[in-house]
């Protein structure tokens, strides 16, 4: 793919458009410097008629030529304003880390502002260039800042486009393909561009080329990435959906609206799915059906940890939710997996903090990355507020009821195959009346109780196995019957079901 054939990336544009527009000085706020740089340089080549050149300063390096084709100066941060002024052409001249002088001393305070002046309408542009965003007041209507958020697909591609080539020229194979520029691209979304220079390197040292196989490696340093905030887990072993007994209104749903989410670039945002939110009953595959939904889409999954969030140990949890929420937007594209959302988002009278919390998740869920596909579990709906579950937030909200006959079957033979049985061999039809009222966890219990009985007798499992383990089962629904008589009946007509009804025989 070559770099001039890639689109303009919002940061390049916002760049771009404000030098065009004749501001003298500009603010970038960023850790990056080696993108800043890029960014300035691109910048620099493209925002003018005829391309301008990029000096830099630092307090230990003094003032540069970016191209080397003049000397360094050592200027300390006074001397290199006056410089600059006193400059005779067309240029941008990055300053790094000037915060720290403009504000702790008046004299450079009041030279940044004669020199805002002196620079207009010149060609010569002054932008700051630090990791945090400290402008004093007699400055910050001069002043135009640019927050450098992650990179977007257009940026990473046009960096792809340069480090493949670099690569290639060293003699590693790389398939450059447009499809798989777009699928390397997709996976490093969400990384710095060091980040994602590091995960290259990472994926040409393990496989000596990049290719297809290299997708995981790249997906590696979201890893550490999310490890280091700690209140959001990598689920790194998401389902499958053909693993999900029945739900076959839900496993529908998510075809349709695949089709949709794979077409959020070209399509309008408004109908780019949101998420959904799946309530029921405990043990009955809501959880599956989130980790299914990943390998589905064809996305990461991450879960918040609303454990952490809580526990302090992330500095106040309202902060903490907030920077959560924030990681897996720039990580996106992703399934972002809200466990038990009940018991940490939902309005509660007197507590300040966690509706603070409510009240940023109701606005995020509204304006949202549209990459960014939410996932949310929940086994009490009804303590959830009705601003939480109207339309607009969630595309959906289904039901997930205990499993029909035929589904307990299916879920039968599901778990009997991840063990390496046949079902076949099973008389399964003789465990409908046993799982009357089972969840899919209870039927999974029994297949694992069943083989661990027959393992330890050293013989095959036997349809009298599953029996004799069914035989002793007591279903929730049964020892929790009031409760799961509630939720069913809340659910009844404010759900959509995941399944049709179960004909009663």
């Amino acid at each position: 793919m070559e770099a001039s054939s890639a689109p303009e990336s919002r940061a390049a544009a916002e760049l771009r458009g404000l030098l065009q527009s004749g501001r003298p000085l500009l603010y970038i706020r960023s850790s990056e410097e080696r993108r800043v740089n890029d960014l300035l340089e691109k910048a620099a080549r493209k925002a003018f008629p005829e391309p301008v050149p990029v000096w830099t300063w630092t307090v230990t390096q003094g003032l540069r030529r970016n191209d080397g084709s003049a000397p360094a100066e050592m200027l300390d941060a006074r001397q290199v304003l006056d410089r600059i002024a006193a400059h005779g052409e067309k240029g941008i001249f990055q300053l790094r880390d000037y915060h720290v002088f403009l504000g702790g001393d008046a004299d450079v305070r009041r030279r940044m502002r004669d020199l805002y002046l002196e620079l207009l309408d010149r060609g010569k542009f002054v932008v700051i260039a630090s990791a945090v965003a400290e402008i004093p007041a007699e400055l910050s209507r001069s002043i135009a800042v640019i927050e450098l958020t992650m990179p977007d697909l257009a940026e990473i591609l046009d960096f792809l486009a340069d480090e493949t080539a670099i690569l290639v020229a060293n003699g590693a194979k790389v398939d450059t393909a447009d499809e798989r520029m777009y699928e390397y691209a997709r996976t490093l979304q969400g990384l710095t561009l060091d980040e994602a220079r590091f995960a290259l390197r990472r994926a040409i040292a393990e496989l000596g080329g990049l290719d297809q196989r290299a997708l995981p490696f790249l997906a590696e340093e979201k890893k550490l990435l999310v490890k280091k905030l700690g209140t959001i887990e990598f689920v790194s072993e998401p389902g499958d959906i053909q693993g999900v007994g029945g739900l076959e209104y839900l496993k529908r749903w998510l075809l349709e609206r695949q089709k949709l989410f794979l077409m959020r670039d070209s399509v309008s945002a408004e109908i780019v799915p949101k998420g959904l939110l799946i309530m029921g009953i405990s043990g009955c595959g809501k959880s599956l059906t989130v980790k299914a939904i990943s390998s589905y889409f064809h996305l990461p999954l991450y879960r918040i940890d609303m454990v952490e969030v809580f526990s302090g140990r992330h500095g106040p949890p309202d902060g903490a939710f907030v920077e959560a929420c924030r990681l897996v937007e720039a990580l996106a594209p992703a399934v972002v997996w809200f466990d038990e959302i009940e018991m940490g988002l939902s309005y509660q009278a007197g507590d300040s903090m966690v509706n603070r919390i409510f009240a940023f998740f109701l606005t995020w869920m509204q304006e949202k990355a549209t990459g960014l596909f939410v996932a949310a579990t929940a086994n009490r709906v009804d303590l959830l507020p009705a601003e939480m579950i109207r339309k607009g937030r969630f595309d959906e909200v289904f039901f997930v009821d205990l499993p029909s006959e035929d589904e307990r079957l299916e879920i039968l033979k599901i778990h009997l195959k991840r063990r390496g049985f046949d079902p076949e061999k099973f008389d399964l039809e003789r465990m409908r009346r046993f799982t009357r009222g089972w969840s899919g966890a209870e039927c999974e219990q029994c297949v694992v109780a069943a083989v661990t009985a027959a393992k330890l007798e050293d013989r095959e499992v036997a349809t009298a196995d599953l029996i004799a383990v069914a035989s002793q089962i007591v279903p929730l629904s049964r020892t929790m019957k009031e409760q799961v008589d509630h939720i069913r009946s809340w659910a009844h007509e404010r759900a959509v079901r995941a399944s049709p009804r179960e004909v009663q025989r």
